[in-house]
């Protein structure tokens, strides 16, 4: 599931539909003439020839080159010396393009002269009829960063349960905090892995019950919150923990057969009611979050669901929290403060 916002970008602004991602970095959209090729997206591809503030910046530029700070491959255009930019995501998604300023528009009253973003010419990848993607990660070059003097880099969203339902993604701490808010502290995992938020993860439950897992296995590889990926990857001693636990909990009900990355499938066919262990997650600081249902199975059919969550293929790779996993929770980000809050049943 993407999660999908509007925006408009350009003089006079263009309204867009982006992807956004907790887990990245680079705003861009697709862009005309489309040099390489462009995927079929719901309105009309961003013309730059038609907006009167938008400008290419220079390669030579201090900007350009604080795109490698995150990860982002640049260059300079043999025919304009301008900054070209290329991303890859880790599903093999991509977009290539010109680095630029343009007007960018939240709301009517919160316009940003000068945002810097990702012009793409050539862009391949699953993105779902969306004009590209949101980069709320925490290099310099994310929207949090571009507009830390005016949000103070505060921002939450809460994701719906079904795709009919509507959530939000608000910037700046102006509504007060909702009940039953708890933070736990940002993480950072490596100086590669800066620009991700990461949470000190230490264990999960399953129906009340602490899975049997050292500490150690979550730690040592880490854990980020990602509203860009959908399923919640585990390390792999983790993963087998919980499915075995779930599994346990589940006993009374017919298990069929996987679904994609996912091994643990029932078929509730004839079941009026479904009774399912509850899950949370426990980080080192004592807080202790509970899932919905909708992040704890997800629904194949309306006979087949599966637990929503896969495994790593060892426990070297870090774990990541998906936006499966975030559905109906309020999730707060006080990235000046360095913590991120929890609150339920936010969003229908």
């Amino acid at each position: 599931m993407d999660i999908i916002v509007t925006v408009s970008l350009g003089t006079p602004a263009k309204q867009l539909s982006l992807i956004f991602d907790t887990g990245s970095d680079l705003t861009w959209t697709q862009c005309r003439p489309c040099v390489g090729s462009c995927y079929k997206q719901s309105e009309p591809i961003f013309d730059p020839s038609l907006s009167a503030s938008y400008k290419n910046l220079s390669c030579t530029s201090a900007t350009c080159t604080q795109l490698s700070s995150a990860g982002i491959q640049h260059r300079c255009s043999s025919a304009s010396s301008s900054c070209l930019y290329r991303i890859q995501y880790g599903d093999g998604s991509f977009s290539i393009g010109d680095f630029a300023n343009e007007k960018f528009t939240l709301t009517s009253t919160d316009v940003f002269e000068g945002f810097l973003f990702g012009c793409g010419q050539d862009n391949e990848g699953l993105f779902n009829g969306s004009a590209g993607l949101l980069g709320l990660g925490r290099n310099n070059i994310s929207l949090v960063e571009q507009t830390a003097m005016k949000y103070n880099r505060f921002f939450s969203y809460c994701l719906p349960s079904t795709s009919s339902s509507t959530g939000h993604l608000t910037f700046g701490n102006g509504g007060g905090s909702p009940n039953g808010l708890k933070f736990t502290n940002l993480t950072t995992l490596s100086e590669r892995d800066s620009s991700f938020y990461g949470l000190g993860l230490t264990g999960i439950s399953v129906g009340g019950r602490q899975v049997p897992v050292a500490s150690s296995v979550f730690s040592s590889s880490g854990t980020i919150i990602d509203s860009g990926t959908v399923i919640t990857r585990l390390p792999a001693t983790a993963y087998a923990a919980l499915r075995d636990a779930f599994r346990e909990g589940m006993k009374n009900y017919t298990m069929t057969r996987s679904f994609s990355l996912l091994d643990t499938c029932y078929n509730f066919r004839g079941n009026m009611n479904v009774s399912y262990p509850g899950i949370a997650f426990g980080f080192g600081d004592g807080v202790t979050v509970d899932l919905d249902v909708t992040g704890i199975l997800y629904m194949v059919s309306s006979s087949q669901a599966c637990l929503a969550f896969a495994g790593n293929e060892d426990d070297s790779s870090f774990g990541i929290i998906g936006n499966v996993q975030q559905k109906r929770l309020e999730v707060v980000y006080d990235v000046a403060g360095g913590k991120v809050g929890f609150a339920p049943e936010s969003c229908p």
